[in-house]
């Protein structure tokens, strides 16, 4: 072998040698997308040795990759010899690869940035791009945990815990909401306040325990009556309020009877007991006259306070 072919050669083993060892992805494909060059990282990902996909069509040795949207993408790369890149939060991967840390990674599958750069020939043309692969799946997974946490954060923030309903605050935020919404509109909104007749009677015979899923049994009446563009949270104690946009008060009055049947008809069970409740209710509609939020409530309140005093298990809604 002549001089000039072994420094050849050696330049091309050093070469090879670079490619394998560091820990990016390196994909080379022509404008057919057939693979020129597999380096070590991808063969240890995909399990596929580069005999198995030098010489072939991408697509082919990977039916899973999505073409279209490769094709639109390396377009640019080879025409306008333009960059293009893929961040793991527009799609998780190109090539899918399970995570090289089973054990440690709570991810099934590599995360990955992708880059895609042209290749010019000596003659200054693009028929060949790059595609550069990088594992990303340890910041990726940190990253999703973080908004994880901080959704359950958001989560705690708004919902009570025992109903899992809106909490106090959160119900009065949206309440304020809609009441600014209803003033400005003129819209058609009613708020139904009710509560769990002889609540302090059950406590006294069964314990806080007992009571408890009382709550949290109206709680799933309530779930299970309204409907998704409604706002529940429980207001205190054993009191709920409801806001229910874009209904009469001649309509709720439906709503309030479905809900103090339900309640009614309710049986929750504590060790050895079986206990049965009845709830009051009381609603007010949107009128002009209601200067603020709390004024509309209130009036709300004087109808769950007429309907207990009228003796309980029915509901009064406030027409005027």
């Amino acid at each position: 072998m002549s001089d000039s072919s072994q420094k050849a050669l050696a330049e091309m083993h050093w070469q090879y040698d670079l490619l394998g060892s560091i820990e990016v992805g390196i994909v080379v494909i022509n404008r057919d997308f057939t693979v020129e060059m597999w380096n070590q990282f991808m063969e240890n990902h995909s399990g596929k040795l580069p005999s198995s996909v030098v010489g072939k069509s991408l697509f082919d040795v990977f039916p899973e990759v999505d073409k279209t949207w490769l094709l639109r993408k390396a377009q640019p790369v080879f025409d306008l010899r333009t960059p293009a890149f893929l961040i793991w939060e527009q799609r998780p991967y190109l090539f899918k690869f399970t995570t090289n840390r089973p054990i440690t990674s709570s991810s099934d599958f590599m995360y990955q940035n992708v880059t895609i750069f042209p290749l010019a020939t000596l003659g200054d043309k693009i028929e060949k791009i790059c595609i550069m692969v990088y594992d990303v799946t340890d910041q990726a997974l940190g990253q999703i945990n973080i908004e994880r946490l901080n959704g359950e954060l958001e989560e705690m923030s708004r919902i009570d815990g025992l109903t899992r309903l809106f909490n106090r605050r959160y119900w009065q935020e949206t309440f304020e909401r809609e009441f600014k919404r209803a003033k400005r509109y003129d819209e058609t909104c009613t708020v139904l306040m009710l509560d769990i007749d002889h609540f302090k009677k059950v406590n006294d015979t069964y314990g806080h325990q007992a009571g408890d899923k009382v709550i949290q049994a109206l709680a799933d009446v309530i779930r299970d009556t309204i409907r998704e563009t409604d706002s529940a949270g429980r207001y205190g104690g054993e009191e709920f309020a409801i806001l229910l946009p874009d209904t009469d008060a001649a309509s709720v009055g439906y709503v309030a009877e479905r809900l103090r049947k339900a309640a009614e008809k309710k049986q929750v069970k504590h060790e050895d007991h079986k206990i049965d409740f009845t709830i009051s209710v009381g609603a007010a509609q949107y009128h002009e006259r209601h200067q603020t939020a709390l004024a509309w409530l209130e009036h709300a309140d004087q109808a769950l306070y007429q309907a207990k005093e009228n003796g309980r298990n029915q509901a009064v809604i406030q027409t005027d």
